[in-house]
């Protein structure tokens, strides 16, 4: 009798034991019965999908038209990158096959036009713009370039950054006075006031190296392969008109034209469709005029 109490006392442990490991394998594999981490779709803090058309509220004279060779007004150029722009030349560009120079990573933000934003998958998001017809890919979780020539684009690693003002943004809207140097300024012309509750809703953080030099602006300020990009995404709370607004603000760093790091803030508004998105292939104007004194 005290043999059969032990027997059933041990089968019912281990049955005990099975149980609760295969609940533990049910409830998923994060361990210690923790479900599965979120992918980096389903843990966003923000929704930056669907189409924005980007509205041009500072340095007009420099992203609506192409700028006369050798204006390169307010930006930390060094004497190298003074005498690449000074020595321009669109037809060269256009004979070698580089039209696309102006719309690298760079300087893609800048470019007037549109800009689609989707889900490739749950770790990636797609950055399509009709200026150009260029793709970038912002990858989650992806730690280094893959193998390969280095493209207009770049490898691009994304992370969400939760509530708090970001570090690239925090110097443009301190006390909302003076303006970093390197262009875009504090104009506000047409676009929502800057404030700190911006962004109280996190954002999404961008890093992007491993692309190949191209323009600052249209008319041949180069950037160079040893540049790096990160850029902050906030998808401002809406207006109470309805309007919803992206704000990007980036500082690229170029150890080989710049002397100090660019800042800048471009701006997009949401459009409810895609109705008039109008992909082109990569075009420079000619230059416009100098100005006359």
């Amino acid at each position: 009798m005290k043999r059969l109490f032990i027997g059933s006392t041990l089968s019912i442990a281990f049955a005990l034991i099975a149980f609760g490991v295969v609940s533990g394998q049910q409830r998923g594999t994060g361990g210690r019965g923790q479900p599965p981490p979120l992918s980096a779709q389903q843990a966003a803090p923000i929704d930056l999908t669907g189409y924005w058309v980007s509205v041009v509220t500072e340095d007009w004279r420099w992203r609506m038209a192409t700028p006369p060779r050798g204006d390169y007004q307010s930006l930390p150029l060094n004497q190298a990158a003074r005498k690449a722009a000074d020595a321009w030349d669109l037809a060269k560009d256009e004979a070698a096959g580089l039209q696309c120079k102006p719309y690298g990573v760079g300087n893609i933000m800048r470019q007037p036009g549109r800009l689609h934003i989707t889900w490739q998958d749950e770790s990636t998001l797609t950055f399509e713009f009709d200026a150009g017809t260029q793709t970038r890919l912002l990858h989650f979780g992806a730690a280094s370039a893959p193998a390969g020539p280095k493209t207009w684009q770049g490898h691009s690693v994304a992370e969400w950054v939760r509530p708090g003002r970001n570090s690239v943004a925090d110097p443009r809207i301190a006390d909302q006075v003076g303006t970093v140097p390197g262009g875009g300024g504090a104009g506000l012309r047409g676009a929502p006031p800057r404030s700190a509750t911006m962004f109280e809703g996190g954002a999404l953080k961008v890093t992007t190296t491993n692309f190949r030099d191209g323009y600052l602006r249209n008319n041949g300020v180069p950037y160079s392969e040893n540049a790096s990009l990160v850029e902050h995404f906030d998808r401002l709370p809406t207006h109470p008109n309805g309007d919803v607004w992206l704000v990007v603000s980036s500082i690229l760093e170029d150890p080989t034209y710049l002397t100090a790091p660019l800042y800048l803030s471009t701006q997009f508004k949401k459009e409810p469709n895609g109705a008039k998105w109008t992909p082109t292939p990569c075009n420079t104007d000619p230059p416009s005029m100098p100005r006359t004194k």
